[in-house]
């Protein structure tokens, strides 16, 4: 029998399934290919295709898919040890097991048992472990046991790290230097603060609360400002979403350089591609990077997505291929918008949008108490 879910799995028959991939670039213990090995830093980042994420606008996803059924959704996730993974997702009504090869293997019912075929056609039978708990800790397929990989945290949770110094001295180290110098001649900087733009435009500034990846405020304040061509193609893409029922909940617009430099500095070096180079300066440190997501415009409710926002993990990828379909059409929805009216997702991060005009403004390093902005457009 673990012959054969090792065919399946394509895990050689001489090796533990923990040999199947390589080790997740998001462990804290991993490491880091991207500092070793540039070129191969995206095609290490298992089950994601960031690298394709095509600079065009998206396609819009089509019709709303169903959502999966409770059950299935405390099954979905990753399996396998830290060095390999099975992935279990929804797709099309479906519940997949998808392979590091991208090959997979559709679920299906036979009375009270769980199957899944390998390739000769024989029935392997599926069980979902909980611990006493009752916490999924594991799936058996056949007589392997995978664990349970905690890839992010649970919904409705924030995601945080341990900061490698503390918050408060990095502050006081930031707000002591200066951005890096720039040549070249600039637009004038014209912000405009978004909550003025339509009432369906909501905040949820996570920075200015503990309840952001730091576990600290950066923030005094809880504002969001972009440029004014940005603002108004932001304005334009909530309005392709208003008549299907979402409106915009904003985590993060311009953001003032000393804060990018916290981050980078706060981030353990693994993580670093979910931050910005205050070396380089941020997008949002030129007012034309904003963070965002969908809500339900008739609750209010943030909308669920494959992961959670500013999550340092593969599941942060815009074509991440894990969680449900509805989650999924979701995220492509966002993006749709967001690129139909200039803006650009980051490959690493489905909230972010870069705004097409970005090169054109300085980095700024001013607070928001001391901005200088348009109330109105």
């Amino acid at each position: 029998m673990a012959a054969a879910v090792k065919q399946m799995l394509h895990i050689p028959n001489d090796r533990h399934p923990s040999a199947l991939l390589p080790r997740s670039p998001c462990s804290p213990s991993a490491p880091n290919p991207r500092r070793s090995h540039p070129s191969l830093w995206l095609s290490l980042l298992w089950f994601c295709s960031a690298a394709a994420v095509a600079q065009t606008p998206a396609d819009f996803p089509g019709a709303t898919p169903g959502d999966a059924p409770a059950q299935w959704k405390q099954w979905i996730g990753e399996y396998g040890s830290d060095a390999a993974a099975i992935l279990v997702l929804e797709r099309n009504g479906k519940l997949v097991f998808r392979d590091n090869d991208g090959k997979e293997n559709i679920l299906s019912s036979q009375g009270h048992s769980l199957i899944l075929q390998d390739a000769s056609g024989a029935a392997l039978t599926v069980r979902f472990l909980e611990n006493a708990d009752r916490r999924l800790e594991a799936v058996v397929i056949g007589d392997v046991r995978l664990p349970r990989r905690k890839v992010g945290p649970d919904s409705g949770q924030v995601f945080r790290i341990t900061p490698v110094h503390p918050i408060d001295e990095l502050r006081k180290q930031s707000l002591a230097v200066s951005p890096p110098h720039e040549d070249g001649s600039f637009r004038t900087p014209d912000l405009v603060e978004l909550v003025s733009l339509d009432h369906a435009i909501h905040l949820d500034i996570r920075y200015a609360t503990s309840d952001d990846f730091l576990g600290a405020p950066v923030y005094t304040q809880a504002r969001a400002f972009l440029q004014r061509p940005a603002a108004e193609s932001l304005l334009a893409a909530l309005q392709l979403l208003k008549p299907l029922g979402y409106g915009l909940l904003l985590h993060d617009a311009y953001r003032p350089w000393y804060v990018t430099k916290i981050f980078w500095d706060a981030t353990p070096p693994e993580s670093k591609i979910f931050v910005a180079d205050p070396a380089q300066g941020s997008r949002h440190n030129r007012g034309c990077a904003v963070d965002l997501t969908l809500y339900d415009l008739q609750s209010g409710k943030p909308i669920e997505m494959p992961g959670t926002y500013d999550e340092m993990s593969p599941r942060s990828f815009p074509d991440y291929p894990g969680g449900t379909s509805l989650q999924r059409w979701h995220r492509d929805l966002l993006r749709w918008a967001m690129e139909s009216e200039g803006f650009t997702v980051y490959e690493h991060e489905w909230w972010h949008f870069d705004f097409k005009d970005w090169r054109a403004y300085p980095i700024l390093n001013v607070p928001f108490e001391q901005l200088q902005f348009s109330k109105k457009m």
